[in-house]
């Protein structure tokens, strides 16, 4: 029953576009138990079919500039063929601390750009009255 949780949290953050992988992954090591190369390995596989579907919805919508697409898209196999490389190779309690400080980064920069937008809305309130 919990893999069924996991799997629509997942796929609600992931329909979104917020990265549904990064949830997915901290869901399976924390509630889990599973092993860090475990998940990712694991959300790897639910990526596909997710990022299918949303990439179908995006298609209809014409929310996708193909050619950035797929350009971007060359270019992030490479890397993830690298990464997939260097993350075999790591010790799991690094790739750990590594995922955290990516997850911590990622918490930062939302909260600045939640707060920054913020402060703009104040300001344009004030400025019309």
């Amino acid at each position: 029953m919990i893999e069924v949780l996991i799997g629509v949290i997942s796929g609600i953050v992931s329909g979104t576009g917020m990265g549904g992988g990064t949830i997915l992954i901290f869901l399976l090591t924390f509630f889990m138990g599973i092993e860090q190369h475990i998940a990712q390995a694991t959300n790897l596989i639910f990526f596909i079919p997710t990022s299918i579907v949303a990439i179908i919805v995006n298609l209809k919508n014409k929310n996708i500039y193909l050619k950035s697409a797929i350009i971007i898209s060359i270019f992030g196999i490479l890397g993830a063929i690298i990464g997939a490389n260097i993350s075999i190779n790591m010790n799991v309690k690094v790739l750990k601390k590594a995922f955290g400080i990516f997850l911590a980064i990622i918490a930062i920069h939302e909260i600045y750009t939640i707060v920054k937008l913020y402060k703009n809305e104040k300001i344009t309130n004030n400025k019309k009255r």
